[in-house]
Parts: structure tokens; C-alpha cells; sequence
């Protein structure tokens, strides 16, 4: 059967800021602690309900009594107060199925407001729930011109588009408010393509592919990044692209706008290394603001907190990375050496005696492990703003698990164990206790607290585990 696995807020048998081995987890940085701190406790009057000394948590009915007794002075919970409830109630009951397809799942993703859902299948498959009317497929779409699988999908602002991209230097749009439920490319639908390369030898062959791709908080760029060891930059409206930055020295495997304001871009790739763009200085030596060093492998994911400030970054050495931007070196020029070039990490584990290893000139504030991060592109992200303040971090595994860590203790602080295969992307409602989680294995898994019971069918008994793959 399914099971979850939670964990008290220190772990055991690991002290927050503890090691482990040569590596330090938690967060060292003091700032983002109390950041943290400040957007997820409440009120000091809602603290204190009864007389004495405060006691953080605070139980759900003091909150609900000190706001009805109208103790913070504004008759209602802020962000912050509602926080410190929400944040508690992890999503770790269930999973109920929502759909189980014949092809590895490879994306996941909630729309900002939480009203859609968005899973990406590797047999050109992507489909669009409708999570306010009982997660009915809303759009179920059939890619243009896939090489491979569905890398990456990113939805407009607005919601109304759809944006996908495979092993090809060609990202597809799709009219997701369209009335068709169905959309097969170019045959019941229009699926405009975006050309990121106009080199006709990139579409013969593997040769260009694009693994990331984010929309800008304004939904007119859309940001990209590719195998050809670059970034783009698409402008919407010009219909082309407006820049191309030559930005590592290996594969770049995952970008995103730093903010909402679409100034800063962070990167990461193959060549172990973390950097950030800043396009009001840019110049046309295609320079970097800074480079952050600290993982020893590539890089499969970047998370921003959204404030321009902290990002976090998935890596092949088999650990998610904290980083602050400000510490951030501008030795652009720093080119890592890979301590074991004969390891792939497609379908060879990861070697034990360097699990625990710290890179020498480390820049990140704060490391977190447990998870495995093999076989495919595995993504983490901060935990939603608007109910958990962003306190935790949580990531897929290649060993058919999620994992959550607590952004400042580093503590493991929940596992969701029930797929059969590797999990390469899970996303949190952005206002709710809930997590979909998409795997190998073909199921779209919804997890919640408490749990309905409703809206998809009912808990299946797990299978043994498949035979794993070795996939992008």
C-alpha cells in the first residue's frame, strides 16, 4: 500500500546546521532564517491568547479565537498568521490517481491561481486538468513535432497559453481557452512554433534541444534554455528571438526569470555551474553578473524564491543547493573539472566515497540531501508563498519518492513513497495543502491533508517496482 513518511522538525539522529560527512546541512545564512521566521509566525497578540509566555506553534483554535477576539487589531489573519496554520498541514495523505497513462510522466505543473493543472507525457502527450471541476481534462493536446519527449511546459500568466518544448530547436503554443478539447497539432488546432534556431541541421537530428522554459511575469518573453549551451530570450509580440547568450560550456539544462520584473536570469548547466544575468548591464561581451560554484555535478533544475535575491538548484551530485546572489563570484572565467568523467549519471549510481564531499569554494548558504537525482532532469522548488511562506523545499527522487526538507533546519521533514518508477516532477498547489506528483510509471498522483477521499479514484495498492529507464 501507499505510505508516507513524516519526520519531526529535526530530524533524528541529525541536529539542524549538523554534517553530514564533509558536507554542512541547513541554512548558514542568518538572513533568509529570519526572513523565513518573520513570514511564518503570527501576530504577537494572536501568540499570546492566553496569559504567560508565548509558545510557537500556536494551535489552530487560539488563532481562530485571538481573530475573533480581534487581538492583532485587524479583525482578520494576515499572510503571515495564515502561514503559520497552513504551513503545518503537509500534503502526505493518499495519493488518490488522477490519471494513468502508458508513457513516462515528465512534467507536472499548477497554473498561478491553482485552477489548472498541467501534465506532460513522453509520448507527445500533454494534458490540462480543470482542478476546480473535479480535475476533468480540460485540454487534451497532441505535440507538433516531438523529438524524444516533452521536456518542459510553461503556462501564460493569464492562463491562456500553453507553451511546450521538446528535444527541438522548435517551442510550440497552444490556445488553451480554445473551445476544442481536443488538439491534435496543425490538424484540429493551431500549435504556432516558435523557431529558436533557423540552422536546418538542427532539425534533422538530436543536435538542439531545449530543456527549460519559463514564461516572463508580464506573459510577453518567454525564456529558454538549451543544449547548444546557450540561453534565449523570445519576445512574443516581435515574434522572434531578442537574445541568445552563449552561457556555459556544457548543456544548459534550466533557467528562469529571477523576479517579476524579467531583468535577472539564472542558469544552470552541465558544467556544475550556477549563473546569474543581469540584461540592464549587459554587454556584448555576453558576461555574467557572477558565477556560483558549489555543486560537483550539473545541474538539473533552478527554483526562484521570486525575489531576486535566493534561488535554489538541483544537481547531479545528488544534492538541492541554497543560493544567495550576493555572495555570488565574479570569476566568470572558473571552469570546474569533473572528478569522475567516466560516471553517467543516465544509468550508473552515484559513487558512495563522494557522496559526502564538499566542493572546496562551496558558495551556497545551504545544502539539503537524501533524495537521488539520477536517470533524468529531477526538479525541486520552494513550497507556495501564499500557505507555507516558502519554509520548505521539496524535490522528486529517482528512487519513485518526493522529498521535503525544511528550508532552515535542513531537515527531511516528509517522504511520499508509493510510485513504482523515478518521480521527475511534482508541484504544490500554490494555495492549498496539496502536491501532484508525475513518475516514470505513467500515474499523475494527487496528494492532500487531510484528504478528501474525493475528485479521483481511490488509493491503489502499489506494484513492484519497474525496471528503470534511462531518459533526458
Amino acid at each position: 500500500m501507499s505510505r508516507s513518511r513524516r519526520y519531526n522538525d529535526i530530524c533524528v539522529g541529525k541536529e539542524a546546521g549538523g554534517s553530514h560527512g564533509n558536507v554542512i546541512l541547513g541554512c548558514r545564512d542568518a538572513e533568509i532564517a529570519q526572513l523565513t521566521n518573520i513570514t511564518s509566525s503570527p501576530h504577537e497578540r494572536l501568540s499570546k491568547v492566553v496569559p504567560g509566555k508565548a509558545r510557537l506553534p500556536v494551535s489552530p483554535v487560539k488563532m481562530l479565537a485571538g481573530r475573533e477576539c480581534n487581538y492583532n487589531g485587524r479583525g482578520r489573519f494576515s499572510l503571515a498568521d495564515s502561514c503559520h496554520v497552513l504551513s503545518r498541514y503537509l500534503p502526505v495523505n493518499g495519493p488518490s490517481e488522477i490519471d494513468k497513462m502508458n508513457s513516462c510522466a515528465y512534467v507536472s505543473q499548477f497554473s498561478a491561481d491553482g485552477s489548472l493543472f498541467v501534465a506532460g507525457f513522453q509520448e507527445s502527450h500533454i494534458r490540462i486538468y480543470n482542478v476546480d471541476n473535479g480535475w476533468k481534462i480540460q485540454k487534451d493536446i497532441r505535440a507538433r513535432s516531438l523529438g524524444w519527449t516533452i521536456t518542459d511546459t510553461s503556462l501564460s500568466p493569464d492562463c491562456r497559453l500553453l507553451a511546450y518544448s521538446s528535444i527541438s530547436p522548435v517551442v510550440h503554443i497552444v490556445d488553451v481557452g480554445s473551445a476544442a478539447k481536443e488538439s491534435h497539432a496543425n490538424i484540429t488546432e493551431i500549435h504556432e512554433g516558435l523557431e529558436f534556431s533557423s540552422n536546418t541541421e538542427d532539425y534533422e537530428d538530436y543536435s538542439f534541444g531545449i530543456f527549460s522554459i519559463k514564461f516572463s511575469t508580464d506573459g510577453r518573453e518567454l525564456v529558454a534554455a538549451s543544449r547548444d549551451e546557450s540561453i534565449y530570450v523570445y519576445d512574443l509580440e516581435a515574434k522572434r528571438v531578442s537574445l541568445r547568450i552563449k552561457a556555459h560550456k556544457s548543456d544548459v539544462n534550466a533557467v528562469c526569470f529571477g523576479d517579476e520584473t524579467g531583468h535577472i536570469i539564472y542558469s544552470g548547466s552541465d558544467d556544475h555551474l550556477c549563473k546569474v544575468w543581469d540584461r540592464r548591464c549587459f554587454d556584448t561581451k555576453e558576461q555574467p553578473a557572477g558565477v556560483l560554484m558549489g555543486h560537483l555535478e550539473g545541474i538539473t533544475f533552478i527554483d526562484t524564491r521570486g525575489d531576486g535575491r535566493y534561488f535554489i538548484s538541483n544537481g547531479k551530485d545528488q544534492a538541492v543547493k541554497l543560493w544567495d546572489i550576493r555572495k555570488m563570484s565574479s570569476n566568470v572565467e572558473y571552469t570546474p573539472v569533473r572528478r569522475y568523467p567516466e560516471w553517467d549519471y543516465r544509468w550508473m549510481s552515484y559513487p558512495g566515497h563522494v557522496r559526502n564531499m564538499r566542493h572546496p569554494d562551496d558558495l551556497s548558504v545551504a545544502t539539503y540531501k537524501g533524495h537521488t537525482v539520477l536517470r533524468t532532469l529531477i526538479r525541486c522548488y520552494f513550497s507556495p508563498e501564499n500557505s507555507t511562506a516558502q519554509k520548505y523545499i521539496y524535490t522528486g527522487s529517482a528512487d519513485s519518492s518526493v522529498y521535503i526538507y525544511d528550508l532552515v533546519s535542513g531537515a527531511q521533514v516528509a517522504k511520499l513513497d508509493f510510485h513504482e518508477d523515478t518521480v521527475r516532477d511534482c508541484h504544490w498547489h500554490p494555495f492549498y495543502p496539496m502536491m501532484v506528483t508525475s513518475s516514470w510509471d505513467g500515474a499523475i498522483a494527487r496528494w492532500e491533508f487531510p484528504g478528501s477521499g474525493s475528485g479521483g479514484s481511490q488509493t491503489p495498492v502499489r506494484q513492484n517496482r519497474r525496471r528503470r529507464r534511462s531518459f533526458y
